[in-house]
């Protein structure tokens, strides 16, 4: 498995959140079923095999740690992209918009 983004979710003692879209082919149903029930844990489906998630470095290490039994290596590609909020807000989307549900705690 390639680990270009090792570092990512090292910064454990932090209540910071990252922006994260999740991309996925799997060709094998069971294993591609598992991998959407658990997403949908995290985030949010925007279509078939991509969801975007909101998450505390804590939670994103958690996940990949997850996922990575669910993976056949030589037959999967899952893909994680961080975006940072400037890029986020730039995101442009055509067609169906949905209204977004973030985890974001509000203290009162």
């Amino acid at each position: 498995m390639e680990e270009r983004f090792a570092g990512w979710g090292e910064e454990t003692g932090r209540a910071k959140q990252h922006f994260v879209a999740i991309s996925y082919d799997i060709p094998d149903d069971r294993r591609r079923g598992k991998m959407c029930k658990l997403l949908k844990d995290y985030g949010e489906r925007v279509q078939y095999s991509v969801f975007e998630c909101v998450l505390r470095p804590d939670d994103l290490k958690r996940l990949r740690e997850r996922l990575k039994p669910l993976l056949v290596l030589e037959e999967d590609d899952v893909r994680f992209y961080r975006l940072c909020e400037s890029c986020r807000r730039k995101a442009t989307v055509w067609g169906r918009k949905r209204r977004r549900r973030w985890r974001d705690a509000v203290v009162v």
